[in-house]
């Protein structure tokens, strides 16, 4: 299974070569990748913005505790869920799966109420953080889609939303930064890619019952 050799592979790159930068073929099976993730009732309430301007990096980084990771990675993939949901959100997604799978739009009419009634009993709180944790589905898909192709990774919880939000006009969107990845190419003075990769064994992670 080649996928276990590219996980073994990738590890959270602390050092990127800011010389090199991923192509634009590779770009796009990236973001192929998250489009094709899993999402919760198919609805995908997230956007994924890909930063590789450098003025932005650097309004950043600030916000990022000054991790080098944002500015010396070739992209910068921000993944920002919606932070409220409303019924307009299940619409567009039954209009499309009516289109793409030829459909009439009144035979899931019973589905379109079934979504927005279960959606209905969870607070803006419970809302907020269930369409952050969508988001991570997504960012599995990044991060092995770059393993595959040999592009180096760091998923990064270290930044501050609030100020995301501000610099890049999120707030106005509805949407909350949730989570970061940089992506680019290791330094070789990366030390870090010569560490063992340390996890737990299998007879520790795993229970069958």
């Amino acid at each position: 299974m080649k996928l276990i050799e590219d996980l073994n592979w990738r590890y959270a790159t602390k050092q990127f070569d800011a010389s090199k930068k991923v192509s634009q073929a590779d770009l796009e099976q990236l973001k192929e990748s998250i489009r094709l993730s899993a999402s919760s009732y198919g609805l995908q309430l997230y956007k994924v913005l890909i930063i590789e301007d450098k003025d932005i990096k650097e309004q950043l980084k600030p916000a990022s505790y000054g991790q080098g990771q944002i500015t010396d990675a070739s992209h910068l993939f921000v993944f920002c869920n919606y932070a409220t949901v409303s019924d307009n959100h299940t619409d567009q997604y039954l209009q499309l799966k009516a289109k793409m799978q030829d459909l009439k739009i009144e035979d899931l009419q019973g589905y379109g109420d079934f979504i927005k009634g279960s959606l209905s009993y969870k607070s803006e709180d419970e809302m907020n953080n269930w369409t952050a944790k969508q988001t991570y589905i997504a960012l599995g898909n990044l991060l092995i889609a770059t393993a595959e192709l040999k592009i180096d990774s760091c998923p990064m919880e270290g930044f501050e939303p609030e100020k995301y939000n501000k610099i890049l006009g999120l707030d106005a969107k509805g949407l909350n930064a949730s989570v970061v990845v940089a992506v680019g190419y290791r330094s070789v003075e990366d030390q870090t890619q010569f560490d063992v990769k340390v996890r737990k064994s299998k007879a520790e992670l795993f229970e069958t019952i």
